[in-house]
């Protein structure tokens, strides 16, 4: 479905990625691990066109999305639920939901849409007219992943969803990725939390260093003895 081959990318001057090289095939919950500053964010920049890469070729659904604008990728159904949220907090919850249905596929059949995120959200639903201010930082997540879904995704991608959470918070948001892959849906998460996204993924990537050192299920990297010293402390 995914796939990008032996990406470059960078900020200014700077170097980033160097030679990635990844795929996601449909349906599956696709994880890519590394310490902060490995180059995840890059990585997911890169694919929604925040960044075009200087070398290499990104591909979706068979169509070349290398030099794709950002809006055009969002309109082929790769959407971000991006780092800290990112909500618009003197709006409410169902104007954040709203904000969502930017694709055109979205917006044709918006309140349907909504009722089947809120099924999948019913703490959201609870908040539907509350400013996203007001609600807490789990809260706030959800309505999030909540909006990413609201976009109709082909796949969705997160940047660091357990990010400043509680331990339980951190469970319930990847109950929820677990919850939206079983819709049909297939994910693309980023993590500094190792040991929990390997838990609920199938394939994992480790990022060092702009680059990618190690593929494997992910039963066999929570078993590798890298992963175990290097992020598992074991």
């Amino acid at each position: 479905m995914l796939t990008l081959e032996n990406i470059d990318a960078g900020y200014g001057p700077t170097t980033i990625l160097q030679d990635v090289s990844l795929d996601v095939k449909a349906g599956e919950i696709v994880t890519i691990v590394g310490a902060n500053g490995a180059g995840k964010t890059t990585t997911l920049r890169t694919i929604v066109g925040q960044i075009l890469p200087r070398r290499g070729k990104i591909t979706f659904q068979g169509e070349d999305i290398t030099r794709l604008h950002a809006h055009e990728v969002v309109d082929r159904g790769i959407i971000l639920v991006p780092e800290g949220r990112q909500l618009f907090p003197d709006m409410t919850v169902r104007e954040n939901l709203q904000m969502g249905t930017y694709r055109k596929s979205a917006r044709a059949d918006q309140e349907s849409r909504l009722e089947e995120v809120l099924t999948l959200f019913p703490r959201v639903r609870e908040r539907l007219d509350q400013n996203a201010a007001s609600l807490s930082g789990g809260e706030q997540q959800m309505v999030a992943i909540a909006r990413g879904m609201m976009a109709k995704p082909t796949i969705l991608m997160f940047d660091e969803p357990s990010l400043g959470l509680a331990p339980i918070i951190v469970t319930q948001v990847f109950d929820v990725v677990r919850q939206i892959a079983a819709t049909g849906t297939t994910v693309l998460i980023v993590e500094q939390n190792v040991f929990t996204t390997l838990s609920v993924a199938d394939r994992g990537y480790v990022l060092e260093n702009g680059s990618i050192v190690l593929a494997d299920t992910a039963a066999a990297l929570l078993k590798n003895d890298h992963i175990r010293r290097a992020y598992l402390g074991i």
